[in-house]
């Protein structure tokens, strides 16, 4: 069977012997010593002004939302995952959708003025499989409206524009280390901000709001991520390198296997900073697509349709998205992990071929 991810895995002899020292120190969560060595080696590695980590991607968003004071209506993007969607309804926003950009499938800045309204307080904008927006001008946007702006950088680890770290962009950047992610800590997430004020108000959110045992700095929730998390990522940090470039070159083997294809594939908005995190293939019709996926799935192969159905098509939200919906029907992940070897990829893309062919 070939899945169309599988979590890259440390030594675990390298883990044991960072468990040894979780059990000697009987201390498993609270802001043990891993987690703080942990954002401390994210910073350095990524270059950037403050990071905490968290539990998970989905409570980033929801604590970026809290700490900005984010209310009423936000503009955000129907191509992504739903936890981009449901974190703003979860935190009482109206998500306003603004239809993406059929080349890069992030959000069409051009269309975002012409949805701004009175009652517009932010713009949460995700960049899809890892490829930045076009962060300068939605920048410009929401300097002349005084409107937030949150990045969901879920598929961003490493992913750079014009030389700086995505997550050093927005008011806040959020990710997700979650175990299908490029880099992951099983579970796990992180909040980025260049705001010293703001880093701090967020590491009080992260713990119930606490400052110190018997003092609260404003409302939190919990937020806080265990020492166990921890020592994984400390360990897959230090493969990154080779991670990233076999990414890479997986991503160039599949190119040259479907050369003669009529697929398309995203346009990047920065290319000396993609991180191949993910290989989407877009397809002439949604029919050729599900054919496609079906001929893969029979014979042990699972893509998936990142990211199917549009989230305009949520029953709790509304929106006129008709790229976005045209995307999504048409839109197929192929398998990419670190384990993939040259002979699985020629075998999907003799398949995904032969599928063009049936067509």
């Amino acid at each position: 069977m070939i899945p169309v991810t599988k979590p890259f895995m440390p030594s675990l002899t390298e883990y044991q012997r960072l468990l040894k020292g979780i059990w000697k120190r009987n201390w498993l969560t609270n802001n043990g010593p891993l987690v703080n060595e942990l954002e401390m080696t994210l910073r350095d590695y990524l270059r950037v002004s403050n990071v905490l980590y968290v539990s998970n991607g989905t409570i980033a968003i929801q604590m970026a939302i809290k700490s900005l004071g984010i209310k009423g209506e936000v503009i955000t993007t129907p191509f992504s995952y739903v936890a981009t969607t449901s974190s703003l309804v979860w935190e009482g926003c109206t998500p306003v959708y603004v239809d993406i950009d059929p080349d890069t499938l992030n959000i069409d800045p051009s269309k975002i003025e012409e949805a701004i309204t009175k009652n517009t307080s932010a713009i949460l904008a995700t960049h899809c499989f890892g490829n930045p927006c076009d962060i300068q001008a939605i920048q410009e946007i929401a300097d002349r409206y005084s409107l937030k702006v949150v990045y969901d950088a879920a598929h961003c680890f490493a992913t750079q524009y014009q030389g700086k770290s995505v997550f050093e962009y927005g008011d806040i950047s959020t990710t997700s280390f979650h175990a299908t992610k490029l880099f992951h800590t099983v579970e796990g997430g992180g909040v980025f901000t260049k705001d010293k004020n703001l880093a701090e108000q967020l590491s009080y959110r992260r713990n119930f709001g606490h400052n110190g045992p018997e003092k609260f700095n404003g409302i939190g929730i919990n937020g806080k991520n265990s020492e166990l998390h921890a020592a994984m990522g400390l360990l897959n940090l230090g493969y990154m390198g080779q991670i990233l470039d076999r990414r890479k070159s997986q991503t160039e083997y599949y190119h040259q296997i479907l050369r003669d294809s009529h697929l398309k594939y995203i346009k990047l908005q920065d290319k000396t900073g993609f991180n191949y995190a993910y290989f989407p293939v877009i397809f002439t019709s949604e029919e050729e697509a599900l054919i496609t996926k079906k001929l893969l799935e029979d014979n042990q192969i699972f893509p998936r349709r990142y990211f199917y159905p549009s989230l305009s098509s949520l029953p709790y939200v509304s929106g006129n998205t008709p790229i976005s919906d045209d995307i999504s029907a048409r839109i197929l992940c192929l398998p990419i992990y670190h384990e993939l070897t040259k002979e699985e990829q020629d075998l999907i893309g003799r398949f995904v071929l032969k599928a063009l062919k049936k067509k």
